[in-house]
């Protein structure tokens, strides 16, 4: 053992320790009790930042805390390989995406082996790999055969600046998830996954995701939005034709003014002309941000046909409008202006009559609101036969009238539209089917998969990627000319099935190994970003439902425990170029002098004002990012991994703190000190002499802390937190001389198992170094002393409305009221209390109680 702590010379040891011998190769063992740990697929971008850090670290953190609790653990990695970022950067560097790719894998590999991730490489996926989505595509045939996929010419969201359709869920304000581009509406042919047909099942079993946040099932409810509602059926006057019009509130029928259609409507396409219709489509989105009501922004056209009311048989005009259509896929509906903002406005830019009905409530006072529309529910008004009811009364009256004509029937609705899956772009899996000149298709058959790209030769193939695909795409099967499909799948599809294929990634006889992946899934523990809950979350969970309905998996949910991480942010800077745009700069290239920035080293900007942008998230537009492996060489991948352990709960964001990190770096080259001394018999010369008791119950009370930290809280900063205190408070005890050695021993070797999930490589080199070369990969959990509850006597906190009044020594695991009525004894509190009602008790056991007065 080197005197001194040296990172860089140990870990690197470490590393090629387990690859060599295979430390985290897993396998089934039937008798042995399961723990599927998993962080979402990582794009290979080629440099990881720290926040891929932090997710994969408290992946990590929790694979080897479970490896020591004897579990057999699986933690895979892989790679979200294909995509339009990819494609970009093989342009931009002259360089084929396959290159780049393969290129970006094999330095990220390299970066997280650096980070001591206790990855099985033996499982690696790669989804741009054919043996991968040869079986992405056998799904798809299998799907085409059960009418889950459809293809027709749709409306969709297309990016100008990617050049490709985006998923409703890739919407976010009208604009492109990725680039920030306005998207428009373009029309053209596009495959679906019917991801509708399982609305009511992904809702409904939400109920089972009980270990999820609760801000993911709301976000996943909202967005698949269940309404229940109503289907009225409306006649059109003078015609036979009939209109089925949708309402979620029919209370409201009898306030309806006009009918409005969506350009999308086949009334809608009888009326316009194409140029109209086109205007029409490109302005829904400008309305349905619902971000500002303007009256400009409302576009509409009355059409010559008119409904009949079904109550009062009166003539309803029907417009179509920019605003009906997007939110519930709802083409058609009732307006009621007096009632809805959108209706207000519209009808307010086309003097359409408004009529309210539900009167307002105000200091018991019920009165019309003419200034804006009443949109909760109440007494209804100028609605004879309904007058003086409610909204509830009304809509169960108005439900059995038409129900009586048949012209009514419940429906439900959903938010949730059909999963676009098609993409114009090259790198990505082939949609594998073919195209009669008659638009018959048909699969590629599964014999013949997988399909895969056209080969690029050189870049100029890709940037005209067209010419390429007209020989590619023709081929001859039973001597008839067909053309392949040149769409490629949406990225998502790749993420949303990948944690099954890694229970046997190399399986060749199906998708799936039904028999393993049954002994893995569900995953015990999934880790990633809350900004995935309504994208990747939602087709994860869909696609592992129709495997589940295919009888491949037993489990109907993919994920038992979902943690979401936050962020890491840092302070961004910039200053205004002579352009008036923001330069954004390198924090390396900032001058500080006496903690403030005046001036940048490399950039002569002759007087430019340096502007904070404040703290945000790391990112390379705003040139904030903080290299890993920078911090690595400087600090050691144990300390960079302990840092982000400790700085913040997993669930908030982390402001990067270099000093932070030195604390940390300190810590550790302390404790490879003390365990220095212990082992060359180095006398401490600052002695204190303490009871061996004590310091054996304090260190079994960290060890309970520790793992219900790490086990029950995900609270890796506590647990961390803890271990530092109990070190440190036995820093200074002259061991050598006072106890026996063995004692020391047992009390360094648990604070090494302690730290062992956090900093493996030292905790390595620290375990074999007092345990002559025994291997604590393979060492269990610290196991408390039994007597560690059974303490007579404790501090105790007393609060008052959060402010701690005194501390009183109890009996321990003395119960709520028991502590109450000791309280009534201390002098300062029963003034107190004498004198003030407790609106509140929070009391936390063992350690404190809050009153609130």
């Amino acid at each position: 053992m080197e005197k001194t702590y040296n990172p860089n010379i140990i870990e690197p040891i470490v590393q090629t320790y387990w690859d060599i011998h295979k430390t985290f190769t897993v396998h089934k063992k039937i008798k042995k009790k399961k723990y599927y740990c998993l962080a979402m697929l990582p794009y290979p971008s080629g440099k990881i930042h720290m926040g891929h850090v932090r997710n994969y670290t408290i992946c990590d953190v929790i694979a080897r805390y479970q490896r020591m609790l004897g579990k057999n653990v699986l933690h895979p990695i892989g790679w979200d390989a294909f995509g339009l970022p990819a494609e970009e950067a093989a342009i931009n560097h002259n360089i084929d995406p396959k290159t780049w790719t393969y290129q970006n894998i094999q330095y990220m590999k390299k970066q997280f082996k650096k980070l001591g991730f206790s990855y099985d490489w033996d499982r690696e996926i790669n989804t741009c790999d054919p043996n991968y989505y040869k079986w992405e595509q056998w799904l798809f045939n299998k799907l085409l055969t059960k009418k889950l996929v459809y293809k027709k010419k749709s409306f969709v969201n297309w990016c100008p600046n990617d050049k490709t359709v985006l998923a409703n869920e890739q919407v976010i304000n009208g604009r492109c998830w990725r680039c920030q581009k306005k998207i428009i509406i373009k029309l053209i042919p596009q495959w679906f996954l019917k991801i509708t047909a399982y609305a009511e099942k992904l809702l409904k079993d939400l109920k089972l995701l009980k270990k999820w946040p609760e801000k993911v099932i709301k976000m996943q409810k909202n967005w698949i939005g269940k309404l229940k509602g109503f289907e009225i059926n409306f006649k059109i006057l003078h015609t036979n034709q009939n209109i089925k019009i949708y309402t979620n509130r029919l209370d409201l029928l009898m306030g309806t003014t006009y009918i409005s259609i969506s350009p999308l409507h086949k009334l809608s396409k009888q009326e316009l002309t194409k140029k109209e219709l086109q205007k029409f489509i490109q302005n829904m989105y400008t309305i349905n941000n619902y971000s500002n009501h303007k009256e400009h922004t409302y576009i509409g056209k009355k059409i010559t046909k008119y409904a009949i009311h079904p109550i009062t048989n009166k003539k309803i005009p029907i417009w179509i409008t920019n605003y009906t259509h997007i939110t519930y896929n709802t083409k058609i509906r009732i307006s009621t202006p007096g009632h809805n903002i959108h209706d207000w406005y519209f009808a307010k830019k086309y003097n359409i009559k408004i009529k309210y009905i539900i009167l307002e409530e105000n200091n018991s006072e019920r009165k019309i609101n003419k200034k804006k529309p009443t949109e909760n529910k109440g007494i209804l008004c100028n609605s004879y036969p309904f007058n003086n009811l409610h909204s509830n009364i009304v809509e169960n009256k108005i439900f059995e009238i038409l129900k009586e004509n048949n012209t009514i029937k419940k429906k439900n609705k959903y938010k949730l539209q059909d999963w676009s899956i098609s993409r114009q772009r090259y790198w990505g899996t082939p949609i594998p089917v073919t195209i009669l000149k008659n638009h018959t298709i048909y699969p590629i058959p599964n014999h013949q998969l997988p399909v895969t790209p056209p080969t690029i030769k050189t870049i100029n193939d890709l940037k005209n990627i067209q010419s390429i695909y007209q020989n590619w795409k023709k081929i001859k099967i039973n001597n008839y000319d067909i053309n392949r499909e040149t769409d490629t799948f949406d990225t998502f599809i790749e993420s949303s099935w990948y944690h099954i294929r890694y229970t046997d990634p190399h399986y060749k006889l199906g998708i799936i190994n039904p028999k393993i992946a049954n002994y893995w899934l569900p995953i015990d523990q999934y880790i990633g970003g809350i900004e995935h809950a309504t994208m990747h979350l939602i087709y994860f969970r869909f696609i592992h439902k129709i495997l589940y309905d295919l009888k491949l998996i037993n489990s109907p949910e993919p994920a038992k425990n979902l943690l979401c991480q936050g962020m890491v942010l840092s302070e961004a800077f910039y200053y205004i170029n002579l352009e008036g745009k923001k330069t954004w700069i390198e924090q390396k290239n900032l001058q500080k002098i006496n903690n403030k920035i005046k001036s940048i080293k490399t950039i002569d900007t002759h007087n430019k004002k340096i502007i904070s942008a404040g703290i945000m998230k790391m990112s390379k537009s705003k040139k904030n990012g903080i290299s890993p492996n920078k911090m690595i060489k400087k600090y050691g991948s144990d300390t960079i991994r302990l840092f982000m352990m400790y700085a913040a709960p997993i669930q908030s964001d982390i402001i990067w703190n270099e000093s932070g990190v030195k604390g940390m770096y300190r810590f550790l080259t302390k404790l490879w000190n003390l365990i220095y001394q212990h082992t060359h018999n180095i006398i401490n010369t600052k002695q204190k002499i303490y009871n061996t008791e004590n310091i054996q119950n304090n260190l079994h009370e960290t060890i309970v802390k520790v793992s219900h930290d790490i086990e029950k809280r995900k609270s890796f900063n506590t647990a961390i937190a803890s271990i530092i205190k109990f070190t440190n408070s036995i820093c200074n005890i002259d061991f050598i001389n006072k106890y026996d050695k063995s004692f020391v021993q047992n009390i360094f070797n648990n604070i090494i198992k302690m730290l062992y999930p956090f900093t493996p490589h030292i905790s390595f080199i620290l375990w074999k170094q007092l345990n002559n070369n025994t291997n604590i990969d393979y060492e269990t959990w610290p196991i408390c002393h039994p007597n560690v509850n059974n303490k007579k006597n404790i501090n105790f906190i007393i609060q008052i409305n959060g402010k701690k009044k005194k501390i009183i020594t109890v009996p321990y695991n003395l119960n709520k009221i028991k502590i109450l009525n000791l309280l009534k004894q201390e002098k300062t509190i029963s003034i107190i209390l004498q004198k003030n009602k407790i609106k509140k008790i929070i009391y936390i056991k063992n350690k404190l109680i809050n009153l609130v007065i």
